[in-house]
């Protein structure tokens, strides 16, 4: 157990007669990177919601960097990083301002803000924009900027969901070269995705249906499992008999 980032048993969340996570189980390797794909109401953004502390399951269980989500979700709060494809910065402040403010509410010290800050900017080449209002740089940057903002206190674990949407390629691309270097250094990153390209760049993926996982290894696998080349019709064949959508 102690080398694993998230561990799931069970886990349901039901509002009323409907499972949105139907006893969803796995496991999280510390340093994985970790695809979370399904279809939209596959369930997977309330299943997001309980690892991240911000919702209660029905029953099961489940602990997130070795805290409980029934009992724990402040600890959990404290030790995860979080971005979605919403863009989670402020516009009316300036990137290093942004920074700092992050740096603030995740409770680092000021004085490692200070020099955290400086480096950080100097790694992303912004230097001369640095004193720029976060709303005036194009969305691929913003999406990097967001990223290096959610690992800033350096979490055992990331959440990103969906943090490539609406940008371009080349801008994927650069996005994954720095989730890489944050696994690299050791933080566990779970991603979703609507671009199955990207699930090829995970260590494992799981695939959820109507609040169940469908399938679990790693892409390699999965495609040799559903004898296809590609992930998107790994996918295919897995989400076609879905009934529900919307999440």
């Amino acid at each position: 157990m102690e080398n694993k980032a998230i561990v799931c048993k069970d886990l349901t969340k039901q509002f009323g007669d409907f499972k949105a996570v139907d006893g969803i189980s796995f496991e999280v390797e510390k340093g994985e990177i970790f695809g979370f794909l399904g279809a939209n109401g596959a369930g997977k953004t309330t299943a997001m919601r309980i690892l991240c502390g911000l919702s209660y399951p029905t029953s099961g269980s489940a602990t997130v960097a070795g805290f409980d989500v029934y009992k724990q979700q402040e600890q959990i709060k404290k030790n995860i990083g979080y971005m979605s494809q919403k863009f989670s910065l402020y516009d009316n402040l300036t990137i290093l301002e942004n920074i700092e403010f992050y740096g603030g509410v995740y409770g680092v010290p000021r004085d490692e803000i200070k020099v955290r800050s400086a480096e950080l900017v100097a790694t992303l080449g912004l230097e001369k924009e640095a004193k720029k209002l976060v709303g005036a740089l194009p969305l691929g940057w913003k999406q990097k900027l967001a990223f290096s903002a959610a690992i800033f206190h350096r979490p055992k674990i990331v959440f990103l969901d969906e943090p490539t949407g609406g940008v371009d390629p080349l801008t994927r691309r650069q996005f994954w070269d720095m989730i890489y270097k944050a696994a690299a250094d050791g933080i566990t990153v779970f991603v979703t995705t609507h671009y199955m390209d990207e699930a090829e760049y995970c260590n494992r993926i799981t695939v959820m249906v109507d609040g169940r996982v469908e399938a679990l290894d790693t892409p390699t696998n999965l495609k040799k499992q559903f004898n296809t080349h590609s992930m998107d019709e790994v996918f295919y064949q897995l989400a076609r008999g879905a009934k529900r959508s919307g999440d």
